[in-house]
């Protein structure tokens, strides 16, 4: 992982460096680079280059983009400069779907320092943070996500199983089951052996709760490279799809009949000083969760508003963080998060401490996230929380959806923001988020959000013409 620098020049890799990259990406056929940048929605943005232009490109002499021209970040004008980048050598991922040619992430500069709205900059600023008081962050992601194709007559159903007659179950038998892997498998086998192939030691592929929904879990790694995976991951998932004839939505709630699809996030940490050891793990204590674990359970739900503003960023998002769904496939309890808390493998709590593993797993996640800034803000959230020893208050080991607003309420046990507005004002009053993605970004952030909850408004839905139109 290339280090977080505050100039232009400290940033540019070492001939050697490019001399050595160029040659692996030479004996393996490519020809074509699209280094990329990610935007202020964790989107990545490219204009390919040809190998010949290789030495160019890694010095910063390649492509310049007007980025506060496409990415609702107001705060220059048509007459200010560009935004160069510079591409992250430890970050190169050829493409299986074309070996052509490289993805190589990168980091964006302008006017010689880090761009204020560039996010892969801001997790990396919040790494080189956490390293100078002595800490290191890891992730685990669990993508989830729905294959659809088109139909005959053009609309959408889902790819593997559309469950289109009318003798619908009335619990989804999609999940876990062996005739929907089978039918599956030739789309998953091409994943897995992607992953396989790209190192990432996939452990097992799993068919979700809704009809031809899926879930891929891998093996953890540094945050920069797990932000990097993901979003990679992404792409791959798409590109991979179309060669089935299908396309994949991260949409987290395409139908109310769907489960939710998330990305719930397995953070831990380990100490500079003591690399290999998970800090979240101790020996000393009965149920083998540190100090260091619970306090920085502490962090992350005192700016658990925050940061699910980040982690659950589209309207659609908080249609999937409720209790119960009348009608639901598998029956009325969607599984998902609603409530700031955490619990020993409480999988109806935002935060969960699994039986299996030492991290914290944050449940209220999804693939539209940026993740960059989530786990940015996930890192400074737990390091604030050992710091300052917030004390979380005792897990609550029972099940959340069976509690009564008066239980809550004694209990002190907030809500999850209820919409993307509430989350937004949640995120506008978040020191923490100032510090993580700087003024600029997050003023950025905030107004497009803004103005993305003033359109939805704007909009009239099926539902309201439903309930309303003959009823007054």
């Amino acid at each position: 992982m290339t280090a977080y620098v505050e100039n232009f020049t400290d940033a540019l890799p070492s001939k050697e460096r490019v001399a050595e990259v160029r040659k692996e990406l030479e004996a393996a056929g490519v020809q074509y680079v699209m280094s990329a940048w990610i935007d202020l929605f964790g989107i990545p943005k490219t204009k390919p280059v040809p190998m010949s232009d290789f030495e160019l490109l890694c010095m910063g002499k390649g492509p310049q983009f007007a980025v506060h021209s496409v990415s609702f970040v107001p705060e220059l004008s048509p007459a200010d400069p560009d935004q160069v980048m510079v591409p992250d050598l430890d970050a190169v991922y050829i493409c299986p779907w074309d070996t052509s040619m490289a993805i190589i992430f990168a980091d964006l500069f302008w006017m010689d320092k880090p761009y204020n709205v560039c996010p892969r900059q801001a997790l990396k600023r919040a790494i080189h943070d956490a390293e100078k008081a002595g800490y290191v962050g890891y992730a685990g992601i669990e993508p989830e996500f729905i294959a659809l194709r088109y139909d005959e007559d053009g609309k959408p159903v889902k790819a593997i199983d559309d469950d289109s007659s009318n003798m619908n179950l009335r619990r989804q038998a999609f999940g876990y089951d062996v005739e929907q892997t089978i039918d599956s498998m030739p789309f998953l086998k091409d994943m897995i052996d992607i992953l396989e192939d790209l190192g990432w030691n996939i452990h097992d592929v799993v068919a979700e709760g809704a009809y031809s929904q899926f879930e891929l879990d891998f093996h953890y790694t540094d945050l920069l490279e797990m932000a990097d995976r993901l979003v990679f991951l992404r792409i791959l998932l798409k590109e991979v799809a179309k060669e089935h004839g299908m396309f994949i939505t991260f949409m987290p709630k395409p139908t109310m009949g769907d489960w939710r699809s998330g990305a719930h996030i397995n953070f831990s940490l380990q100490s500079v000083d003591n690399p290999g050891e998970n800090l979240f793990n101790s020996k000393d204590s009965s149920d083998g969760w540190s100090k260091e674990a619970i306090h920085a359970v502490g962090g992350l739900m005192a700016h658990a508003e925050a940061i699910t503003a980040i982690a659950c960023p589209t309207v659609n998002s908080y249609n999937g963080l409720v209790p119960r769904v009348g009608g639901f496939e598998g029956g009325t309890v969607t599984w998902a998060p609603t409530n700031i808390t955490y619990g020993h493998n409480n999988r109806s709590a935002q935060f969960r401490l699994p039986q299996s593993r030492f991290c914290i797993e944050n449940r209220a996640a999804d693939m539209c996230m940026n993740v960059y800034l989530a786990l940015g803000m996930t890192l400074g959230a737990a390091i604030k929380g050992i710091t300052n020893k917030i004390d979380p208050g005792p897990a609550t080991d029972r099940d959340l959806y069976a509690m009564t607003d008066e239980e809550f309420k004694e209990l002190g046990i907030r809500r999850l923001p209820r919409n993307l507005s509430a989350a937004t004002d949640a995120l506008r009053d978040d020191a923490l988020a100032k510090q993580v993605m700087g003024p600029v970004m997050r003023n950025s952030y905030i107004a497009y959000k803004v103005d993305e909850w003033e359109r939805y408004h704007q909009a009239v839905t099926d539902w309201e013409v439903q309930e309303y139109l003959r009823l007054y």
